[in-house]
């Protein structure tokens, strides 16, 4: 998947390159103002600078997907991994607003959540920036794709719950969720709708998922230090009794 790798090959174009960073800051400022957005419960498709803004880092994905499909030898399978990343790219809101087309509840609820998964898109495509390196230990990256994890979470489960849920009233409650419910230790706070449920099934699975895989990691590496400092020792107490 050309937008979201790590590393560049030898027989990357220059301008590839180019636009694969433009993409990773453009994700980066994506996932910002979408969390501002939300902090600061500023409603989405009302604030002409965060649709300024969205519109910029759509066009910018945009021209990523195309200048790299029109460089692809073969073009179905680079349309076939790029898809999801193409659909997220179109600034759906700013050409219906251009053609002056009149959205009905039923659009605008769609539209209201088009942000949420372009942001969520944009995160995956840091996390794999940053994690999908051979120098990132496997800690560090099982780490931020947790944590990663956590905060859209949040960031979900307080726009669907604050409005019906007397239980989150603010950011930091949803956060708190969030992270009680990874751990399954369990949280005073209730999800109230069907997606807030499912995020609360999928936070403690993950957690279930996750969790162990840090134990194995501390494990390995406790034999493998006890490992490296046996020789040394038997190499000292041979030289005692020289």
């Amino acid at each position: 998947m050309a937008p979201v790798k790590p590393y560049f090959k030898p027989s990357t174009p220059a301008i590839m390159k180019l636009l694969h960073i433009l993409v990773l800051l453009g994700s980066i400022v994506l996932v910002a103002t979408f969390s501002l957005e939300i902090l600061q419960l500023i409603p989405e498709l009302t604030s002409a600078t965060y649709q300024k803004i969205q519109l910029w880092i759509c066009l910018v994905f945009m021209i990523d997907f195309f200048v790299g499909w029109y460089l692809e030898k073969n073009k179905g399978d680079y349309l076939k991994h790029n898809l999801v990343f193409l659909l997220v790219s179109i600034p759906y809101f700013s050409i219906l607003q251009h053609a002056i087309i009149h959205m009905t509840p039923e659009m605008y609820y769609f539209l209201k959540f088009i942000p949420v998964i372009r942001g969520g898109y944009a995160l995956i495509i840091i996390v794999k920036w940053f994690t999908y390196n051979k120098v990132t230990s496997l800690l560090i990256t099982y780490l931020t794709i947790l944590m990663a994890m956590v905060y859209f979470s949040s960031l979900i489960f307080f726009i669907i719950e604050s409005p019906v849920n007397n239980m989150v009233n603010k950011f930091t409650d949803a956060l708190w969720w969030a992270f009680m419910d990874v751990t399954t230790v369990g949280s005073n706070i209730y999800a109230m709708t069907g997606i807030g449920k499912v995020l609360s099934v999928l936070l403690a699975a993950l957690g279930m998922m996750m969790f162990p895989i840090f134990t194995v990691y501390i494990t390995e590496k406790v034999e493998s230090r006890k490992k490296t400092t046996k020789p040394d020792e038997e190499e000292d107490t041979t030289t005692n009794n020289s």
